[in-house]
């Protein structure tokens, strides 16, 4: 084997020598330029990307506000009152108007069992209706009285319906003392 070094005070060899050093140097700049060119192309193609998920989730963050402010409307501004019960009564979640039909603060009615205000007199009706929507799986109505410490409120119409999914009573209940028959 032979490991022979070009002898570099000869100007044609030292010349050979650099000129395949920069071709060497030329090929991995060619590679470096095209990889760098390909990269900000890639993050580019990437920022535009960003960009049209960013208009997506601007125009689905509206659609979602759009749609609260109907539910608000629909739900909590209702004519009739609108309660999400338990198994047990208890009053998961209520409207404005289901709030004043029950005399009291929205807020402080939550938790708190549907039961205690339908009137002493209404009470049996109330129980056999509310048993009935949990064991029929079908809308089921009645009228009552509401009120509490022999304190009449209004007379009201209930419609409910149990929820297959978690098992919750949708009650919707209107005031009907005005249409006394």
């Amino acid at each position: 084997m032979q490991n022979e070094e070009p002898d570099l005070t000869d100007p044609r060899a030292l010349r050979q020598k650099a000129e395949e050093q920069l071709k060497a140097k030329q090929k991995k700049a060619r590679f470096e330029d095209i990889d760098a060119s390909r990269l900000v192309h890639e993050l580019q193609v990437h920022q535009i990307e960003l960009e049209m998920q960013n208009e997506e989730l601007r125009q689905a963050s509206h659609t979602a506000e759009t749609a609260l402010k109907k539910y608000t409307m629909l739900y909590d501004l209702a004519p009739m009152g609108y309660f999400t019960l338990d198994s047990s009564g208890s009053i998961c979640e209520l409207n404005f108007t289901g709030a004043a039909l029950l005399g009291d603060k929205r807020f402080k009615l939550i938790n708190s069992n549907f039961k205690l205000y339908v009137s002493e007199g209404s009470r049996s009706v109330f129980n056999d209706f509310f048993k009935k929507v949990f064991s029929s799986h079908a809308k089921e109505s009645c009228k009552v009285t509401l009120g509490y410490d022999s304190k009449p409120l209004c007379q009201v119409y209930m419609e409910g319906i149990v929820t297959d999914d978690d098992r919750q009573c949708l009650l919707s209940a209107i005031d009907i003392s005005a249409f006394k028959t």
